[in-house]
């Protein structure tokens, strides 16, 4: 029974060694502002994500140049010149917020079909003169 005894007591007080050990290992551990994983207090640069902890980031991100294809100029030409075939370019825009993104197709779902039912009503004019003038 003393030997049982003497065993637990080594094993709680190495449990407690343990503990002290991990607390004092938090205490010089901080998270990462950018990916929260734990990195060392003393750190610069997290391991994991890469960023720089003095707000400088990574050489190869630092200025990503804009996709000339999503700049405004560009989506508004293209929806001029291709209309609704052009609105993937607006639904993969990063830049537009959703609510824009259904405005912007909804408008050009109207203007379509408004462009399509004039386009029809101008066919079936020229189509009721000609047969006016017997051709």
């Amino acid at each position: 029974m003393g030997a049982e005894l003497d065993t637990y007591s080594r094993l709680e007080s190495s449990m407690q060694e343990q503990k002290q050990h991990l607390a004092k290992e938090a205490a010089r551990m901080k998270k990462c502002p950018f990916c929260a994983e734990q990195i060392q207090a003393e750190a610069i640069k997290c391991r994991y994500c890469g960023e720089f902890l003095d707000g400088l980031s990574r050489a190869g991100s630092k200025h990503r140049p804009k996709k000339w294809y999503f700049t405004t100029p560009s989506v508004v030409i293209a929806l001029l010149c291709l209309g609704p075939l052009a609105l993937p370019l607006v639904w993969l825009n990063p830049r537009y917020k959703p609510a824009i993104k259904a405005i912007i197709t909804v408008v050009v779902v109207v203007v379509t079909v408004l462009c399509i039912y004039l386009m029809a009503a101008a066919y079936q004019q020229m189509f009721d003169q000609l047969q006016e003038l017997g051709m």
